[in-house]
């Protein structure tokens, strides 16, 4: 390395430098030095490919003092000073980058977004996280940090580098997928939204509470369903429910193992209580003692062997012993030729089952209601924050007839005319054996009123399959819409509004106020579709984007249920016949050996 003092004219901030191509530094605190002393430690600098010039890898803040001092002198008709430089190789852009972000950093903090940025450059000429860890002093878990932000959309980035989150929502919003990152964008854009932050986003991310891999008893290779820390710190289950079945699932393997090993009891303390330790004492398998199995809500396990309560404790003090009757007999099975039993059990019932269609059916509208490990089944909730909106759904008349034939279904089952909902139940066994009972004594009618209920209660508001199902059963939105204030009050469009004058009122009255204000055009349009101030009253109009099928007013775009409209277009195939044509029978093949199936059971 070669020092040289260099004219200011000859120098110049390399692309390779952490401050290049932002807004001049900050040197108010290191000016008054320059003044006075001139610029003590040399820049760090390489040639640039013209002869004689250089560009500045490091020191840039220095070159920015040194050329305000120099615009100061050359004003008072002084000469500028040069530049102490220490000369580097020109030929490596890796080698330029870490000495200017390792002067940097010995000096101060550099934020983490622009050590992202200049990490990144140095990834891309060749070095890897090892590499970068041991150049700048930093752990590679710091490193994979700082490179994690690289998952982050550009505008969050800006976010975090202004100041406007912390650290700890920056990192957790590096597991979002990008549609989740412009999800909570929209909450943070959105001035009467609540943006989670800091480690309620984490439970916002992954809907509850997040679960570590770590906390899981099975092997979860190949598992589907993980999302991996990007700072490698942890993975977590995306899907809680898939989780909780086989960390249950391995619980029961491992209290069998303990009650086969000789323990006299096994106690599984679910999540929400908690094993308090200062509530037992400890006793040895030959006294008693049991095994605690202390499960948390995250999912984490703890296994206290050897406890009993302080009241058995003061009893074995004494010599008593804890179980005056007889111990309980060992079970006639062990848990292995249990699941034995089951899964061949299992087999045979739903290979039987393809022959009793009718009670297959019903199992699984019970499932549909009740639920179970298995089948997680949600009714829609038809939210909205717009308090118009959701009053307008209310109060329709769809909403009505819905509730009315709903109550109705509620009473054939047996539930509470006061529950909201037919589906959504917490998947107990009792109560999918008696849904499942009651439904076996109901006529086909009944059970195909039951079903109309559940999939009215499940079906997701603004999919496909409304779409779908209101153009097979020829839905007159007519019948169950008409405009009203809420309506009105979210159109904005003026071309739109435009369109909808010329439907109700008629092409020469729309284009004679074309140019009207929003309100005026709605004006018209309400008063024709009331008959008020003289206008001929039109009966039965639904904007185009509410009928089966929809249309836009426009070329523009943007109508969700059109756009839904078009992938069930797509989906229908050419001269498809009717789905739900009697006719339609699919036959499935009978094995020559079966016997054959009972007769069903009769309807009541």
């Amino acid at each position: 390395m070669e020092l040289q003092f260099i004219e200011l004219g000859k120098l110049t901030i390399s692309k390779a430098n952490m401050r290049y191509a932002k807004k001049a530094p900050d040197v108010s605190d290191i000016l008054p030095t320059v003044r006075k002393r001139g610029v003590i430690v040399p820049v760090l600098v390489r040639p640039n490919g013209t002869p004689e010039t250089f560009e500045i890898v490091a020191g840039a803040r220095r070159f920015t003092a040194a050329s305000i001092v120099a615009d100061e002198r050359r004003a008072e008709g002084q000469d500028a000073e040069p530049m102490p430089c220490a000369i580097l190789s020109d030929s490596d852009d890796a080698d330029a980058i870490e000495a200017s972000l390792i002067e940097n950093i010995a000096r101060l903090d550099a934020d983490e977004v622009t050590r992202w940025e200049t990490f990144t450059r140095l990834v891309r000429e060749g070095r890897d996280v090892a590499d970068i860890s041991t150049t700048f002093g930093i752990p590679e878990l710091g490193v994979k940090r700082i490179l994690a932000l690289g998952n982050l959309m550009p505008r969050i980035r800006s976010i975090y580098a202004k100041g406007e989150i912390d650290a700890t929502t920056v990192r957790h919003l590096t597991m979002a997928s990008k549609s989740q990152q412009r999800a909570w964008l929209a909450l943070y854009d959105d001035a009467d939204a609540y943006v989670p932050t800091g480690h309620q986003l984490k439970s916002w991310l992954f809907g509850g509470q997040s679960i570590p891999v770590k906390h899981a008893l099975f092997e979860t290779d190949g598992m589907t369903g993980i999302v991996a820390d990007l700072f490698g710190e942890d993975r977590y289950f995306s899907d809680a429910d898939a989780f909780w079945t086989a960390q249950n699932a391995a619980i029961e393997a491992r209290r069998d193992d303990y009650l086969d090993a000789g323990w006299s009891d096994v106690v599984i303390v679910p999540a929400g209580e908690h094993f308090s330790s200062w509530e037992y004492e400890k006793a040895p398998k030959r006294k008693g003692g049991r095994v605690y199995i202390d499960v948390r809500g995250n999912g984490e396990v703890t296994f206290h062997e050897g406890y009993v309560t302080r009241k058995e404790a003061r009893r074995l003090e004494k010599g008593e012993p804890l179980n005056t009757g007889h111990k309980p007999p060992r079970p006639e099975v062990t848990s292995t030729m249990q699941t034995y039993i089951d899964l061949h059990r299992h087999a045979a019932v739903r290979a039987q089952l393809t022959r009793h269609p009718k009670v297959a059916l019903r199992l699984m509208v019970a499932h549909a209601i009740v639920g179970s490990h298995l089948w997680n089944v949600k009714p829609e909730p038809q939210t909205t924050r717009n308090d118009a909106v959701r009053e307008s759904v209310e109060t329709c008349r769809g909403e009505a007839d819905f509730d009315e034939k709903r109550r109705a279904v509620l009473s054939l089952l047996g539930f509470s005319a006061e529950e909201p909902t037919v589906t959504g139940g917490n998947g107990d066994g009792f109560g999918l054996v008696s849904v499942l009972l009651a439904l076996l004594d109901l006529p086909d009618r009944a059970v195909m009123d039951v079903i109309a209920i559940v999939i009215g209660e499940t079906m997701a508001a603004g999919s496909a399959a409304v779409e779908a199902a209101g153009q097979q059963i020829g839905v007159d939105m007519a019948r169950y819409w008409q405009a009203d204030d809420a309506f009105f009050e979210l159109i904005r469009d003026r071309e739109v509004l435009t369109a909808i004058v010329a439907e109700v009122a008629g092409d020469m009255v729309a284009q004679a106020n074309k140019g009207e204000k929003s309100k005026t055009l709605k004006a018209i349009v309400m008063n024709h579709l009331t008959g008020a101030d003289g206008r001929a009253k039109v009966e039965g109009w639904v904007p185009k984007w509410m009928a089966f099928p929809p249309s836009a007013y426009t070329q523009r775009g943007g109508v969700g249920t059109v756009e839904k409209a078009a992938s069930v277009a797509a989906a229908r195939l050419p001269d498809d016949p009717d789905p739900c044509d009697p006719g339609k029978v699919l036959a499935l093949p009978t094995p020559a050996s079966e016997p054959q199936a009972e007769p069903e059971r009769e309807a009541a």
